[in-house]
């Protein structure tokens, strides 16, 4: 009997998650169906009360979920302790496990591009959910500093106290989006993650960093964003002569490790990961 998997959140629409799950499944022969299912805040409980009462052997958790869907499993991994959120939630006999994978998908996707992160210098837009997994992802890979900066002071200092709390990482700055403020952190740094939605579409001409003149080619620029390919944030970015990622190889690599928990098996995508790439561009 085909087995069930899925994605909720509030809207899901955009949700790219189908698309790379139910290729990588026809691809490895493994007979599940992955679907997004539109799950209201309110309706939250009984939609995790349904992935247990149907069956569904697992489920992908994204915006607004994250952090609420924790009061309603049983147990879940050392990862979503320490980051506060999940992404992932396997139904594990009788007992619903919620594990986030957003760390080891943004970390793997810098291996990938062979990007060491060991004492470098980090700067991260935004304060949200995104930013919590990628900023307990780069106290896991041991850069030195980590400097937050986001449109409301109040929220960046928050996360740092709190990651400071569950981690012990003291290196923290936090400041706002004041040009002046970013600026001179840029200049020093070796990483720039845009955790924000700023440029995703439709808002595809806004970019979370104004002015060009604050990057530089010693920097590499990663933006989560994933649709469009190219943000105007990246573009601006590879003119300045900057490394440029995307968010679509995060979006890859955090779904395969969801898939292993989900499968209980290793899952590789060598042999076929440009074809996969190509696809997801197309579904974009």
């Amino acid at each position: 009997m085909t087995k069930v998997l899925g994605v909720i959140g509030y809207p899901i629409e955009h949700s790219i998650s189908p698309h790379l799950h139910n290729f990588i499944l026809k691809k490895l022969n493994l007979d599940y169906l992955y679907l997004a299912f539109k799950v209201k805040p309110h309706d939250l409980s009984a939609a995790v009360a349904g992935v247990r009462a149907l069956g569904i052997v697992g489920i992908n958790v994204t915006i607004p979920h994250k952090e609420r869907v924790l009061q309603y499993v049983d147990d879940f991994s050392e990862e979503v302790r320490l980051v506060g959120s999940a992404n992932t939630i396997h139904n594990e006999g009788d007992k619903l496990i919620a594990y986030n994978t957003d760390v080891g998908g943004f970390l793997r996707s810098l291996e990938v591009n062979n990007v060491e992160l060991s004492g470098k210098k980090v700067v991260v837009l935004g304060a949200g959910g995104a930013a919590r997994a990628i900023v307990h992802a780069l106290v896991k890979a041991g850069v030195e500093q980590i400097v937050i900066c986001n449109r409301t002071v109040e929220r960046g200092q928050k996360l740092a106290a709190d990651i400071e709390a569950r981690t012990g990482f003291k290196h923290f700055s936090v400041l706002g989006l004041s040009e002046d403020l970013v600026e001179s952190n840029l200049s020093e740094a070796d990483l720039l993650v845009n955790t924000t939605s700023v440029g995703m579409f439709p808002k595809v001409e806004e970019s979370p960093i104004k002015d060009r003149n604050l990057l530089h080619e010693n920097l590499i620029v990663y933006d989560l964003v994933y649709n469009p390919q190219e943000t105007t944030f990246l573009r601006m970015a590879k003119s300045a002569g900057a490394r440029a990622i995307n968010g679509l190889e995060m979006l890859i690599y955090q779904g395969i490790a969801s898939l292993e928990i989900w499968t209980g098996s290793k899952i590789s995508i060598d042999e076929f990961v440009f074809q996969l790439k190509d696809y997801l561009k197309e579904k974009l």
